[in-house]
């Protein structure tokens, strides 16, 4: 019998938003969001970190934070537009990061808060270090990447099953 594959779920929340007259999802990003992302893909490329998938929310700033981010990469990942990860609850998260395929290795989330920090949260049953008190210390700030690991299938996400193995806040 063989052991159980150990899976990446890295969770990226968007760059910093500009604040507009257009609707939520409408909003760009700013002047420091545009910064901010390429560092966060950056960062990513260091830790060899290349997901095989990354859902990301439909909104403008999502769209655009990833955009930045995956041209740092060495290679880009297939790439879905998630309409479910707007707005999206705990729950909603889980449901979709539980329709992933068992072929995928390493899944990237691109989203927002609080989702994006509720879903470290509740998905870290264990974590190196100071790590969880650190993300929930920080609210899990705008291009910050929190990076969990867990074994299984997909199917089998549900709380406390991951372990927090990196947390990267923007401007640490």
């Amino acid at each position: 019998m063989s052991a159980e594959p150990t899976r990446r779920i890295v969770l990226l929340r968007h760059a910093k938003a500009e604040w507009s007259d257009d609707s939520d999802h409408e909003r760009p990003l700013a002047e420091r969001g545009r910064k901010d992302s390429p560092v966060a893909g950056r960062r990513l490329a260091t830790a060899g970190i290349t997901p095989d998938l990354a859902l990301c929310s439909t909104s403008v700033r999502t769209r655009e934070t990833w955009k930045l981010a995956v041209s740092e990469l060495p290679q880009r990942p297939r790439t879905v537009y998630e309409d479910r990860l707007y707005e999206a609850s705990l729950g909603e998260l889980i449901a979709v990061i539980n329709e992933t395929s068992d072929e995928v290795a390493d899944l990237l989330l691109v989203g927002h808060n609080p989702g994006m920090h509720a879903l470290a949260d509740a998905l870290a049953g264990e974590a190196e270090g100071d790590l969880l008190p650190r993300l929930n210390r920080s609210g899990f700030p705008t291009a910050a990447i929190a990076v969990l690991t867990f074994s299984g299938p997909w199917k089998s996400v549900e709380h406390g099953v991951g372990r927090l193995v990196a947390f990267w806040p923007p401007h640490e």
